[in-house]
């Protein structure tokens, strides 16, 4: 019988299952080799830590690491149902809510190790979160894609940490009651960037569609749907999505150095985001909240046909 604690939070609706150090043992000098030997090595635990019975296609998954910088407190690798996450806005907020709840930090600045960068946020008095992303950008600006069932979308390609198809038209009317409905449209859509061979930098997979609409919190400046890798949706504005639009509106000239945008999700969350100016790019900032759900310790039986879990 094996066994591994994790810590439960959400982040605006969206859930984080942080493993706490020592229960994966992982090799490598910088957080893409440890990615990559989690990946090699240990991927069953992956999909028995997230996947059903003791999981869900929603859940997001933090194994923390010793740091690979100076500085920083913790290395973090970010995955889900199906595979492996650069970054993870939420889930590093959900992090710090998490290592707050331990006791190992109080409010004030920390720094992560990810495999895509250092990030850096300050945990705030109240238990706000301001997080600054690695550099986002705008990679490819106003495709037409043809998609079957729906006909021309037009977006954008931009990373935040993650690789993102912004859909600025059609618009949609964006709610948790048409989640089964923006979930196709959003499979839709990445099914033909992959069919007409639209990718990220150096031929990356886009695996995250935002489609957006009309916000409906006073205050918000639009809504968001985020497809994350597989077929779940983020609960949560999705802190990489909502860093690959502010980078994208910076770069349209429609969002202003230092202005502050706020983007609700389909379930009514919002992030307040800004960015700062860098070349070639953004650095985003991105202000949330995570609370506490549970702290449990997760059993693994080799008697225990589903001891990886459901497929």
């Amino acid at each position: 019988m094996q066994s591994l604690r994790v810590i439960d939070s959400h982040t605006a609706g969206e859930p984080t299952r942080v493993v706490l150090e020592g229960g994966i043992p992982l090799v490598g000098d910088t957080m893409s080799e440890r990615r990559e030997d989690f990946r090699l090595r240990h991927d069953h635990w992956r999909a028995g830590i997230v996947r059903e019975p003791r999981g869900s296609d929603v859940l997001v998954g933090a194994l923390l690491t010793p740091p690979v910088n100076p500085g920083s407190i913790a290395g973090i690798i970010f995955f889900n149902n199906v595979g492996y996450l650069g970054m993870c806005g939420h889930g590093t907020i959900g992090v710090i809510e998490t290592l707050k709840f331990l006791g190992r930090i109080e409010p004030g600045p920390v720094s992560f190790d990810t495999p895509v960068g250092t990030v850096t946020a300050v945990l705030q008095e109240d238990g706000g979160v301001s997080l600054r992303n690695v550099k986002s950008y705008r990679h490819l600006a106003c495709l037409c894609v043809e998609v079957d069932g729906i006909g021309t979308v037009h977006g954008d390609v931009a990373y935040g940490g993650n690789w993102f198809f912004l859909v600025h038209w059609p618009t949609f009317e964006i709610g948790i009651e048409n989640a089964s409905e923006l979930t196709d449209v959003s499979i839709r859509i990445r099914e033909a960037l992959a069919r007409d061979g639209i990718t990220g930098e150096d031929g990356a997979e886009i695996d995250h569609v935002e489609l957006a609409g009309p916000a409906r919190a006073e205050g918000a400046n639009s809504r968001n749907f985020v497809l994350c890798p597989g077929s779940a949706y983020d609960r949560s504005p999705c802190g990489t999505g909502t860093s690959a639009k502010l980078a994208a509106l910076f770069a349209a000239e429609e969002l202003e150095e230092g202005a502050t945008y706020v983007q609700e999700s389909v379930a009514g969350g919002v992030f307040r985001g800004s960015v700062e100016a860098v070349e070639g790019g953004v650095i985003p900032t991105i202000v949330g909240r995570a609370h506490i759900t549970g702290e449990n310790t997760l059993y693994f039986s080799p008697e225990d046909p589903l001891q990886w879990g459901l497929e």
